[in-house]
């Protein structure tokens, strides 16, 4: 009867699309079931949906700068014509495809009017929000994929939709989160038994998409050849690979045609962070540090989704082999970061469909089943409920510096004050005072075409920009025009500035 209720497809189910013939009909268990799952499904989706919109405009900091100077600034000056350029895209570390998709958000906006930072920063992460709670359904069809039954799946699929981490890390402008979601759909397309040529190169192309994103997600195509391989399909084998080599040509030509050389972003990122290891100037750590930043940030659902995954590696071989894959080599490099598991998530949940599933053996009857997915659905919303409590140890990040720290709206007060300086008349220059550049929101929260100085930059007496932000002491209150969190706006010239021939736009 589990074979029954793992292979009989409701035709009306809009979640899902995978080819089987049922041999036997479903009984009125079997049909229960199907739709609690359906149900789940369907109630996960739009709990994460709702919980990552409410995080995506309430929380205008960063985890790091890489979300605003690898993707926000490069995308505003696409639109816009202005902002600052960090060193990747001078050497040219980074392709144009991420900078390329925010700014068609970015130009979407600008068409139906919305020109305003707060307005056209909400919209990216809102659209970013909603790739992570596809990411979830994509973790669903994964898990389908490999043999687990809707209930099973739509279980796996709360892991992710609910949890705390993935709520993080989802509304952010970052390569992770961008390819997370072809990624997945990808394997889930391509690694269905009996995958028709059509799923077999669509799947493939999300793959090859994923790699354009992100260079790492190549450990998902070589694992796709290698289970299809395993598996003796050596048609689709064949097909995946054809479309894989003109993926690689797609990549390559944006590379000549952005940087004047074939492959060009990727030699250099490989060349700064293999040969010459220069990541590990950003820190290092040891081999356990992924499982141990898991298990302190959500404890609960990291444990059960390890267990889960153990359980699912008898039935789910090749998806185990290409996540463990994954995660070994991410955690033999020197320098780690918990954003590169992002795109690993969606795995872990598909698994943890497939463990939930065998367990179901264990748990007799559909009201237990349902149980048990319940008592996993409300473990992650426990999670995600605990979501604002996160701080930088719990993530992982300023560890040795600023660990008891919200991870939250991190110098958010920052990118309000720049966005409340770009709104204002009589702003011919600005000086951050407060902190580097790197960790505001530059010209893509300023959004004003004006030189913006670093701390270090030149002194109050150049005459060279009219505002300032800094902490409250260092000015006069008189001169205070906004004011968030412990940092001030403030006027400290009444007439206009010197026009500065010389400024860089270049990313100090």
């Amino acid at each position: 009867m589990d074979f029954i209720v793992r292979t009989w497809i409701s035709p009306a189910s809009p979640f899902e699309v995978l080819p089987t013939v049922p041999t036997v009909p479903p009984t009125p268990d079997d049909l229960r079931e199907h739709r609690a799952g359906v149900w789940l499904l369907t109630g996960v989706l739009t709990v994460g949906a709702l919980l990552r919109l409410y995080w995506a405009v309430h929380d205008d900091g960063m985890y790091w700068p890489d979300e605003v100077y690898q993707s926000l600034e490069p995308a505003h000056r696409l639109v816009y014509g202005y902002g600052l350029v960090a060193w990747e895209f001078v050497e040219g570390a980074r392709n144009w495809a991420l900078p390329g998709l925010v700014a068609g958000v970015m130009g979407l906006a600008r068409l139906l009017g919305i020109t305003d930072p707060a307005g056209y920063l909400s919209v990216t992460k809102g659209v970013f929000a909603l790739m992570g709670v596809a990411c979830a359904w994509g973790s669903w069809r994964l898990a389908r994929a490999s043999g687990a039954s809707p209930l099973a799946a739509s279980g796996g699929a709360a892991l992710l939709a609910l949890s705390a981490v993935p709520l993080y890390f989802s509304p952010r402008a970052m390569s992770e989160n961008a390819s997370a979601l072809p990624a997945v759909v990808g394997l889930a397309l391509a690694l269905a038994p009996g995958a028709s040529r059509r799923a077999v190169v669509t799947g493939a192309s999300l793959l090859g998409l994923a790699v354009l994103l992100r260079l790492q997600n190549g450990i998902f195509c070589v694992g796709l050849l290698g289970v299809l391989a395993a598996r003796r399909e050596w048609r689709r084998a064949g097909e995946a690979l054809g479309v894989l080599v003109l993926w690689a040509f797609l990549f390559g030509l944006l590379d000549r045609l952005t940087w004047g050389r074939w492959f060009h972003s990727a030699i250099v990122y490989l060349d700064f962070n293999l040969v010459q290891g220069k990541a590990a100037g950003w820190g290092t750590a040891p081999f356990g540090y992924y499982g141990r930043v898991l298990l302190r940030s959500m404890p609960e659902v990291a444990a059960l989704t390890g267990a889960l995954v153990l359980l699912a590696l008898p039935r789910a071989p090749g998806l185990s082999v290409i996540a463990g894959a994954f995660f070994l080599l991410h955690a033999l490099q020197p320098h780690k970061e918990l954003r590169f598991l992002v795109p690993l998530f969606p795995l872990l949940a598909a698994l943890a469909g497939v463990g939930l599933d065998s367990l179901f053996q264990l748990a007799r009857g559909p009201r237990a089943r349902m149980a048990t997915v319940g008592v996993v659905g409300m473990l992650a919303l426990v999670s995600g409920a605990r979501a604002g409590a996160l701080t930088f140890g719990r993530v992982g990040q300023y560890e040795n510096s600023r660990p008891r720290d919200s991870a939250w709206d991190d110098m958010g007060p920052v990118t309000r004050l720049l966005e409340i300086a770009g709104r204002r008349e009589d702003v011919c220059g600005l000086k951050v005072e407060a902190v580097h550049l790197a960790w505001t929101g530059g010209y893509s929260a300023f959004h004003r075409r004006v030189p913006l100085y670093p701390h270090f930059g030149p002194g109050r007496e150049s005459g060279l920009f009219s505002h300032v932000i800094t902490v409250p002491g260092a000015v006069r209150p008189d001169d205070v025009v906004a004011r968030e969190g412990p940092w001030v706006l403030a006027r400290i010239s009444q007439g206009g500035c010197i026009p500065d021939p010389g400024y860089s736009w270049r990313l100090p």
